[in-house]
């Protein structure tokens, strides 16, 4: 009986793993021929369609963001860390709360400055981002580190993919990049050759990255087979891992015991007992 039903399963997960396969392998077809390099014109237009300033000195700060202050000649504020609360403002001493939301690192020197100039003449004030937590780019696929990213101002794609380290199942040559635009509410995709820019040192797909941008490294089509085949046979698999514990624990029984065989005694082996 127990042997019928191991013939069972064992036909039943070669009849699932071959059905899987031949799906999947027109699926994967189909899948080749739809990929396709980004062209000159499509990275334009992808550059394009929203084109904003990504240099540090224009990033906007925001709640969680925090900030840090210098003012040398104020030492009520200088080398204060403040990290932006909900309702958008930092509260500081002599200079009591102060709304900076919305405004970039020189826009709020500028406006501290102009409140400090009430108490000091000509005062210095420069102001850096402590922490960048109000905007985010995301990761996704096969890579060792998906998530969210914080966004700095100067994030490239390279860097991106750097820090999220792709795995030795991803298909590095059709790396994908969608910029959405909740305003218009469309999105620009562009598929983007790591290899290639890798290997020739070519950084013109090396985009740099804006707020809410999604890079999705794919399976190579081969893994993605193998990934799809690995979830069809999922049911099954814990139903065949319990069937082979027992052999597998009386594997562990007759493994022959050294120590037994050696210590001597009317016992004799350890595996001789394990039979008894």
């Amino acid at each position: 009986m127990s042997h019928r039903i191991q013939i069972q399963f064992g036909a039943l997960s070669k009849f699932r793993a071959y059905a899987a396969l031949c799906l999947l392998y027109a699926i994967t077809l189909s899948m080749l021929s739809g990929c396709a390099a980004t062209t000159h014109d499509q990275m334009a237009a992808f550059l394009r369609s929203h084109e904003a300033s990504v240099s540090t000195g224009h990033y906007t700060v925001n709640p969680p963001d925090a900030i840090v202050i210098h003012a040398p000649g104020a030492g009520e504020i200088d080398g204060a860390v403040q990290r932006v609360r909900p309702d958008g403002k930092v509260s500081l001493r002599l200079l009591g709360e102060v709304q900076v939301a919305g405004l970039t690192t020189q826009e709020i020197a500028h406006k501290l400055k102009a409140q400090l100039s009430r108490y000091y003449i000509e005062p210095e004030v420069v102001v850096e981002i402590a922490s960048y937590r109000s905007q985010m780019y995301f990761v996704f696929g096969e890579v060792s580190a998906p998530g969210p990213r914080p966004f700095t101002g100067r994030d490239t794609l390279l860097m991106a993919l750097a820090e999220a380290c792709p795995t030795y199942l991803a298909w590095r040559s059709q790396i994908r990049v969608t910029r959405p635009d909740p305003q218009l509410g469309i999105s620009n995709t562009i598929v983007v050759d790591l290899d290639k820019m890798v290997r020739s040192g070519d950084a013109e797909q090396n985009i740099l990255l804006q707020p809410g941008d999604i890079i999705e490294v794919p399976p190579t089509p081969l893994a993605w087979v193998g990934l799809r085949v690995r979830e069809l046979l999922y049911p099954v698999t814990p139903a065949l891992r319990l069937w082979d514990s027992p052999s597998s624990a009386l594997d562990t029984y007759d493994t022959y015991d050294e120590r037994g065989a050696s210590g001597g005694g009317n016992n004799g082996p350890a595996w001789s007992n394990w039979r008894k």
